[in-house]
């Protein structure tokens, strides 16, 4: 968890900022939405957490070699898929977000407090205003009566 940041805004800043450096996402996400994203927002590899030390290092050598690095069961065809099934319909942002960021989502638009979401869910207000931070910013929502709204407009679609 990064302060006001994501790891996807961190590496559309970097390759920004430095663009030969090459970027690596290590990331418990294995989804065809967040390795889409990453790759679109230029990371170069993308890396399950629970990877072998020597899965991380073929990564980093085909990464710098100039390659995409995708572990397996992840290819090249499958995310190509995923975009291609993605381009011709509007792809809901909702699906972007965590499992957490849901229910801190739900919870928020019950009207909780961060206080409260912090309570139910035991984690800290410091992380709860992270998710709920990374929430807003996927759904493109800028405030409270916002999110309310999205909220209605969903209904009860994936919850």
């Amino acid at each position: 968890m990064m302060s006001g940041l994501n790891g996807l805004e961190v590496i559309r800043q970097v390759r920004q900022r430095q663009p030969q450096v090459c970027v690596i996402v290590l990331s418990m996400h294995m989804n065809d939405a967040y390795v889409a994203e990453a790759l679109s927002s230029g990371a170069l590899g993308y890396v399950p957490k629970d990877a072998s030390s020597s899965e991380l290092l073929r990564a980093i050598r085909e990464c710098a070699a100039g390659r995409r690095y995708l572990s397996p069961p992840l290819s090249e065809e499958r995310v190509a898929a995923y975009q291609r099934r993605n381009r011709d319909t509007k792809l809901d942002p909702y699906a972007l977000l965590t499992q957490r960021e849901r229910q801190v989502f739900h919870l928020a638009a019950e009207g909780r407090t961060n206080a409260e979401i912090a309570e139910t869910l035991i984690i800290s207000i410091r992380t709860v205003e992270s998710h709920r931070s990374n929430l807003m910013r996927k759904l493109g929502i800028n405030n409270h009566a916002e999110l309310i709204r999205y909220a209605i407009q969903r209904g009860g679609k994936g919850s």
